[in-house]
């Protein structure tokens, strides 16, 4: 295992439970035990399987972590491992990403996940994702249009600069469409409105990424995209691939899923080729010819999409396994989507939000995007101006959805 544990500041506490009233006290108290309710209702399980999310309820959250049961599963080993310091705690008692990475591998232990019989490999967050599938048409017919324009464009640096700030904003925006924050049928933030979203993104380093590619001056080896959503941030990531592969400003991407259902609407390798089916049945054109250039990428692998156990664990990025170290080293850039992929990067510490995001993430070993919106009390690379201004605005700014970053890095 690599270790970067080596910030340039002494390590703030860890976002914990702990902390009565803070957003992840209110995550597992409240928040979990609404996830698993909505997996009961959106699934037929039999009792046995409604009975094991009902203990899991009831376990929430004083009863003491355990080691997991579905022993033959591929990542129980490794599970047995991370738990072993933190058995006898409860699910206040441990760090907040530990909590919350726990808890869905409970969901799918709970669901029989890998466990010969009708429910082995089922999703039981499907319902869910297919839902808010459908919340997509008008966005991904805007983004189809948008690209079909954009990849006429000449590609001089200033275009190049004006394009990808276009679509970075568009695509980090689709990060609201998280359903481990709302669920389908929930109402959730939707900065739809252009100037909405320029209002409400803090930090936008879209230019210094037009500036990088520019300044290469020769065609990117890789691009790669560490997924979080399903639904319509997962096919604004594919647009923006569509882009990147489409103008060659790389020679391939390649799509880092989640290897089983996470974070309720977390994207595996069956619900990017689920998406591309989607598109290419859309009755918009541009919105199929998209569907077609994707599908041929994918055939000529230069689109590439790949999972690994790394990302469902409760380990951050400065902890990377020496394998994944060496495979996000051989990209050239890259793009980490997402608010818990965010707080991997960062350790998920209570962080001063005016310590610059370069102080934090300066370990990794290749130059670095981060697509967020705010969904938990940790934010970097702000000025003491913007945090007292959204501290008066709006003092939930941090978990609420409503705000985001586009932050780049490199050495």
């Amino acid at each position: 295992m690599v270790s970067f544990h080596t910030p340039k500041q002494p390590l703030p506490e860890p976002l914990s439970g702990s902390v009565i009233g803070s957003f992840a006290y209110n995550t597992i108290t409240e928040r979990f035990s609404k996830i698993a309710r909505e997996t009961i209702q959106d699934n037929k399980f039999p009792a046995q399987i409604e009975q094991n999310l009902q203990q899991l309820i009831q376990d929430l959250p004083f009863a003491q972590l355990r080691q997991l049961n579905d022993l033959t599963a591929p990542d129980t080993e490794k599970w047995r491992k991370y738990l072993q310091p933190d058995l006898g705690k409860n699910w206040l008692e441990v760090t907040w990403f530990f909590a919350e990475m726990y808890f869905y591998r409970r969901i799918l232990e709970a669901t029989e996940y890998y466990l010969p019989g009708p429910f082995e490999g089922h999703d039981p967050f499907y319902r869910q994702k297919a839902l808010v599938l459908e919340t997509a048409r008008d966005s991904t017919a805007f983004l189809a249009r948008e690209l079909g324009a954009l990849r006429k464009m000449e590609l001089n640096s200033k275009d190049l600069n004006s394009s990808l700030d276009q679509l970075l904003v568009l695509n980090v925006w689709g990060n609201q469409a998280d359903l481990s924050m709302w669920s389908a049928s929930e109402e959730r933030p939707d900065h739809q409105d252009a100037l909405d979203q320029r209002t409400h993104l803090l930090v936008n380093q879209a230019a210094q990424v037009g500036d990088f590619l520019s300044s290469r001056g020769s065609q990117l080896r890789r691009v790669d995209f560490i997924l979080d959503n399903f639904g319509p941030e997962l096919i604004h990531d594919i647009g923006l691939a569509d882009y990147l592969l489409g103008t060659d400003l790389t020679a391939a991407v390649r799509f880092h899923a989640k290897p089983t259902p996470h974070y309720v609407s977390d994207a595996m390798i069956k619900d990017v080729h689920a998406t591309v089916d989607y598109l290419a049945d859309h009755q918009v054109p541009e919105v199929r010819q998209l569907a077609e250039r994707v599908a041929n990428y994918i055939q000529d692998r230069r689109l590439e999409i790949v999972d690994d156990y790394f990302w469902t664990s409760p380990t951050y990025f400065w902890d990377m396994p020496e394998y994944i170290y060496r495979e996000l080293s051989a990209s050239d850039l890259v793009i980490s989507k997402g608010d818990a992929n965010y707080r991997r990067l960062t350790g998920d510490l209570y962080w001063p939000p005016t310590t610059p995001f370069e102080d934090v993430v300066h370990y990794f070993p290749t130059p670095l995007l981060a697509l967020r919106v705010l969904k938990a009390e940790l934010a970097l690379g702000l000025t003491p101006a913007q945090v007292k201004r959204l501290d008066n605005l709006d003092p939930d700014w941090k978990f609420n959805g409503q705000w985001a970053v586009i932050q780049f890095w490199r050495k």
